[in-house]
């Protein structure tokens, strides 16, 4: 199983795994206050699709498009689609808007 929330959400005993598939470590957290098992840089939109998007050069279906090409050559995917055939991961993420960011596309991805 795969689910995702925001890294300052509390930890739940149903979490199951905890990553951080973030780029930038989030504003605000301490990572001795953080209950993660990993941190996935490697899995993350590139710096420049990251930047496009954000600074509105592109839009969200573009974004995606991109993002999972990105993905499609990764080989760090596979091996956490792997781990969540195995237990329950949580993707976690620091963004506002979850549901217009990369974590969506990357659960899309993993579920393949």
């Amino acid at each position: 199983m795969i689910q995702y929330k925001r890294i300052y959400d509390p930890q739940e005993k149903e979490d199951g795994k905890r990553i951080l598939v973030d780029r930038l470590w989030p504003r605000g957290v301490k990572k001795e206050d953080v209950h993660m098992d990993a941190w996935l840089k490697s899995i993350t939109p590139s710096n420049e699709l990251r930047k496009s998007y954000h600074d509105g050069e592109i839009d969200y279906t573009e974004f995606k498009k991109r993002y999972k090409s990105e993905l499609q050559r990764n080989s760090d995917v596979e091996a956490l689609a792997g781990e969540a055939k195995k237990r329950t991961i949580t993707l976690l993420t620091a963004v506002k808007d979850v549901e217009h960011s990369h974590v969506p596309v990357l659960v899309e991805q993993l579920k393949r």
